[in-house]
């Protein structure tokens, strides 16, 4: 492998045939004691993360070339998409031949599927389009059909499909309105229950986190027909250059929906930063360019972000998606983590593939949030969050800078964090590259049950501060 050094401002990048240029930390005299170990799926008990695996349905991904990562790669579901037209496509007949090579592989792999019942079909008249900001059926005959597809692919998948969520970005269509949803949802959502029973619905696949009015239209709709609890998980999307921004607008909406029902889980339903320049990439966030390096720091931040504050994250996405004529747009999307040749087979692993596995492989169902404990941090643009592993009782602080969104170049900013905790022997950890490093005794004082850390680097991803016995390395 070829490697090279690259030293800026007093930090050292090193860059590696591997991917696009490898960020670590070097600090001083710090020293790397060891490596994060990474799980697979099936070693990974339980966990709130999710990877995309859409568009299979209108063949722009490949799922035969991208499967031997899903395992390694450490999320415990997957995101897949119907595709109602990909499977009727003579009036009546239905081929699930392709989810068949899909929806048992995934879960071979330790993965559970979780499936997107979309988009329309163009074979029926008002039957809607078989494509992104497509409107849903609305014909009497495009509906029964709807009702036909719905209840045999939940019919087939009952036993493999645990959870089911309807429709995709239903505001990106200007005709749709939030109570012409809310009708759809509720059709679709009584039907899915009348064959399992059991399976936890999904709705809105919100694009926007700020059309509040269509949420609420939506939900005065599902009250009106006393259907409120036909929702388990709320699925918003809402790309921003820094995810940090995102967040105010998020928690009100949080705060609207549960005004009509509190028991409603929140989900990052499909979020992720392009890795490519914006003359390459299409997408969200093709506005400004990119790098393998700034993904992955902005993936980090997107899932860490999350998962402080109780959301659970669906990564967007395992692989470049290549659009064809048609769509909604055309070209690729370069969110994958997984970077593909020009027909869709898989080149490589990109550096925010090895970036999710750290954190996917960490951050599992042992590992509890303390939203009760905030540290003091002496920079306010950091953000930071507090974990215990429930057995052994150690302490884990997730440290970025969220000032801006992430850069190619970026001199960490040195933070006293001050926060009740527990360790024994705490260590720094670089979780793009997985490095866990020697923090300095100097650099430390416990008072009580308090613990001081003076001139941490915290850089504009996320690092963590951890009890060594917490973490796998």
């Amino acid at each position: 492998m070829r490697i090279g050094l690259l030293v800026v401002a007093g930090f050292l990048f090193i860059q590696t045939g591997f991917a696009q240029p490898n960020v670590a930390l070097s600090q001083l005299d710090w020293k790397v004691v060891g490596k994060l170990k990474t799980r697979d799926a099936k070693a990974i008990k339980s966990s709130t993360w999710s990877i995309g695996g859409e568009t299979l349905d209108r063949d722009y991904t490949d799922y035969q070339s991208y499967k031997t990562y899903l395992g390694p790669l450490g999320a415990k579901r997957i995101r897949l998409q119907g595709g109602w037209s990909k499977c009727e496509k003579v009036k009546g007949q239905y081929d699930f031949a392709w989810l068949d090579a899909v929806i048992p592989d995934a879960a071979s792999r330790g993965v559970a599927p979780w499936v997107e019942l979309s988009y329309g079909n163009p074979i029926y008249e008002g039957g809607g389009e078989a494509k992104l900001a497509g409107h849903i059926p609305t014909s009497p005959q495009a509906l029964t059909a709807w009702d036909n597809w719905v209840r045999a692919i939940v019919t087939r998948y009952k036993n493999q499909v645990p959870e089911w969520e309807i429709w995709n970005e239903p505001d990106l269509n200007p005709a749709h309105t939030g109570t012409e949803i809310g009708q759809f949802y509720v059709r679709t959502a009584r039907l899915v229950k009348s064959i399992q029973p059991n399976a936890r619905l999904i709705a809105l696949g919100m694009a926007s986190v700020t059309k509040l009015g269509f949420v609420k239209d939506f939900y005065d709709e599902l009250k009106k027909e006393n259907a409120l609890d036909l929702v388990d998980i709320m699925t918003y999307h809402g790309y921003a250059h820094n995810p940090d921004s995102s967040y105010p607008n998020i928690e009100k909406m949080r705060q609207l929906v549960w005004t009509y029902n509190a028991n409603v889980v929140f989900m990052q339903g499909e979020n992720g930063a392009p890795s490519t320049p914006k003359a390459v990439t299409i997408g969200a966030l093709r506005d400004q360019d990119w790098s393998e390096l700034t993904q992955a720091k902005w993936d980090l931040r997107r899932m860490l972000g999350d998962h402080g504050r109780g959301i659970a994250t669906n990564l967007f996405t395992i692989s470049d998606i290549h659009y064809t004529a048609g769509d909604h747009m055309v070209g690729v999307n370069t969110k994958g983590l997984l970077q593909t040749n020009p027909d869709k087979t898989i080149k490589r692993p990109k550096l925010a593939y090895q970036a999710a596995q750290h954190v996917f492989s960490l951050f599992d169902d042992q590992v509890e949030l303390l939203p009760s404990i905030k540290p003091a941090v002496s920079q306010e643009t950091v953000m930071a969050f507090v974990y215990r592993r429930r057995k052994e009782n150690g302490s884990l602080i997730t440290l970025w800078n969220g000032e801006a969104r992430p850069a190619e170049e970026y001199i960490p900013k040195p933070t006293t964090v001050t926060v009740k905790g527990q360790f024994t022997q705490p260590v720094f950890v670089d979780l793009i590259t997985g490095h866990v490093y020697e923090i300095p005794k100097k650099q430390y004082q416990k008072s009580g049950d308090s613990w001081t850390f003076t001139e941490i680097p915290v850089p504009d991803y996320p690092v963590m501060i951890a009890e060594k016995s917490s973490i796998n390395f």
